[in-house]
């Protein structure tokens, strides 16, 4: 076992469009821009950090974007599929996070209950699922 991997840094989300996904991010779950390194060349891409309770998100917005494929939209046929799934966040109140997507017209993907908990997956303005588990 190695023991000089410190802690979780980043996760990256390439995005259509960076202005509104910013806002996304911001409005539904409070994160804030942290750095924009603006666009970079070798990439043909705009990065921009967002942050929040220490936790980042890196946005990566290509000058060609490929479409998110069908089968990564909805929870269960995606998890079927090799690679990185989801970001997931708890939270204390789900029928309160709830009200606030569908107050906000989030798109709620997929709710369930797990073990006693409640699960709830959204997707983002791109069509990238979020997960939220409420532990009772």
């Amino acid at each position: 076992m190695t023991t000089n991997v410190k802690k979780v840094l980043h996760a990256g989300i390439s995005v259509y469009n960076m202005k509104e996904s910013i806002e996304w991010y911001k409005k539904n779950l409070g994160f804030e821009v942290l750095k924009e390194d603006g666009y970079v060349p070798p990439l043909k891409a705009t990065i921009v950090f967002l942050e929040k309770d220490g936790f980042q998100l890196e946005l990566f917005e290509y000058d060609e974007p490929k479409k998110i494929p069908e089968d990564r939209l909805t929870p269960n046929s995606d998890l079927q599929t090799v690679g990185t799934k989801h970001i997931a966040f708890e939270t204390d109140d789900m029928a309160a996070l709830k009200a606030g997507f569908v107050e906000n017209g989030v798109d709620i993907a997929h709710e369930v209950c797990m073990e006693g908990n409640s699960v709830m997956f959204v997707r983002d303005c791109n069509g990238v699922l979020i997960e939220f588990i409420e532990n009772k």
